[in-house]
């Protein structure tokens, strides 16, 4: 957040071209289970980065290792150019972490949370009244500054919790399922947050989550994790075309007509059932078949009103991946 007074942290080194943060075949282990298996990533600077996976799939550990709160088993891991295993204090001082469950204290009230943890993150005391407040103002909490904590809803919690991280200056943040259990409006007051994070602010957004929806609308990249193993990185668009090439075709055909319909046949791979109130929908064909599909039916004699095709979402690659992995550990 812009806070119009000097920062206190330390001058990042000239990096000019290097990622925020990178993984070298990073692993960890609990004994004979394996949290995150022979990572290999790199996130760039002010990029919102989205790192997906069911609960248990190792993004908490990996945000963990990433900040050098545990040991890796073996790989190396970067952040800002340092080694979280043997930089950490330096490393926290330049990064942010909301947990999914932040621990705030609800006796206190949002302004002493904030002063109490400016103090811990070192910022100098005179800063610490200003800063303090231009962050709950930031984040539509200045009126409420004075209340206790348990007086507030689950929404602004989680808004004062992204403030106490952003104390500091951080040049990366990591976002452990910053909306989970909001409702819609908190939700969309958080997402409007990161978009500033990134767009505006050129912070890097290390975004864990399994909302799909909220990773396709906010991130410029991601990557899919399956029992801490890494299955694809990419844009959600590059993801969709790789992974997910299969479209569904709703078609709108006037019911005269439907028996046309056959001629997709010719199509390897598309199913249909028959028409629902003239309408049908063409499954499992790609994209560049969708003109062929429709010169079909018009060849045929149909009288088409409609045709709309549903591009592959995140959703669609999230899946077609876990059916792989799935596939590959059956075999």
């Amino acid at each position: 957040m812009t806070l119009g007074e000097t920062s206190t942290r330390a001058a990042p080194r000239d990096r000019a071209g290097e990622p925020a943060l990178v993984a070298r075949g990073l692993s960890r282990r609990f004994g004979d289970k394996v949290a995150v298996d022979r990572l290999d990533l790199e996130v760039q600077p002010g990029e919102v980065f989205g790192y997906l996976g069911h609960n248990g799939a190792g993004k908490t550990t990996t945000v963990r290792l990433m900040n050098g709160v545990l040991d890796r088993s073996e790989g190396e891991a970067r952040v800002l150019g340092l080694d979280p295993a043997v930089d950490g204090p330096a490393v926290r001082r330049r990064t942010g972490v909301l947990t999914e469950t932040p621990a705030l204290e609800e006796r206190l009230t949002g302004y002493q949370n904030l002063r109490i943890f400016a103090e811990i993150f070192g910022v100098p005391e005179g800063q610490v009244r200003s800063r303090v407040d231009r962050l709950l103002a930031d984040f539509e909490l200045a009126d409420r500054a004075g209340d206790k904590v348990a007086t507030y809803s689950r929404g602004m919690k989680q808004r004062l919790a992204l403030a106490r991280c952003l104390l500091h200056e951080p040049e990366v943040v990591f976002l452990d399922e910053p909306t989970s259990g909001l409702d819609p409006l908190a939700t969309h007051h958080v997402h409007e947050l990161i978009v500033r994070f990134s767009r505006d602010e050129g912070r890097t957004v290390f975004l864990c989550t399994h909302n799909l929806d909220e990773a396709e609308r906010l991130c410029d990249r991601v990557a899919v994790l399956e029992h801490g193993r890494l299955l694809a990185v990419g844009s959600p668009r590059e993801l969709a075309q790789r992974y997910a090439h299969r479209q569904e075709l709703e078609i709108e055909i006037d019911p005269a007509t439907a028996d046309t319909l056959r001629v997709l046949d010719r199509l390897p791979g598309a199913r249909f059932a028959a028409p629902t109130n003239g309408k049908v929908v063409v499954q499992g064909i790609g994209r560049e078949a969708t003109p062929e599909a429709l010169a079909l039916l018009i060849g045929a004699g149909a009288r088409i009103y409609r045709a709309t095709p549903r591009v592959p979402s995140l959703e669609d690659v999230y899946f077609a991946l876990h059916g792989e992995a799935l596939e590959e550990v059956t075999r």
